[in-house]
């Protein structure tokens, strides 16, 4: 897929796993890790405001993002889980439960491709399992609530 015609926060995605990658391997601050990350490319106003939203969400809900992620590996160990597939589920769950402005389709889709560019062959459908079981879950929760 041409980079022109992805999603237009696509970019804002992968400087956020970037960032988040760079704070699990260099246990830097996180702001200086959101900082490089920032820099590196000229971002508006818009998309640095939703990749710091999201770089916080993300790591703010880090723990609770792995309980999701553990509780749907079948017959699998999470320490097995490649660190960027892992990180990716957790920007991917961050946004799909704590950002609003982005519909839970277009996170999945968005991790699905991300995953394709950056992991393994058999990442993008792992990747899809874990957070379509994810969304199925919350979308049940939320019926609940609301009936």
């Amino acid at each position: 897929m041409a980079k022109n015609n992805s999603h237009p926060r696509r970019q804002g995605r992968e400087a956020v796993l970037q960032a988040l990658y760079a704070y699990e391997i260099a246990e830097e601050d996180r702001n200086k890790v959101l900082q490089d990350a920032l820099g590196r490319k000229s971002f508006d106003e818009n998309m640095r405001n939703f990749i710091t939203n999201l770089f916080d969400v993300t790591i703010d809900n880090k723990e609770w993002c792995e309980e999701q992620i553990k509780s749907r590996l079948n017959n699998w160990e999470f320490d097995r889980v490649a660190l960027l597939d892992r990180l990716l589920l957790c920007v991917a769950i961050s946004e799909i439960c704590f950002v609003d402005d982005v519909p839970p389709k277009v996170s999945i889709s968005e991790a699905i491709e991300i995953a394709k560019q950056y992991s393994t062959e058999e990442s993008s459908s792992f990747v899809n399992g874990v957070l379509d079981n994810v969304y199925k879950t919350i979308a049940k929760e939320t019926e609940k609530k609301s009936s």
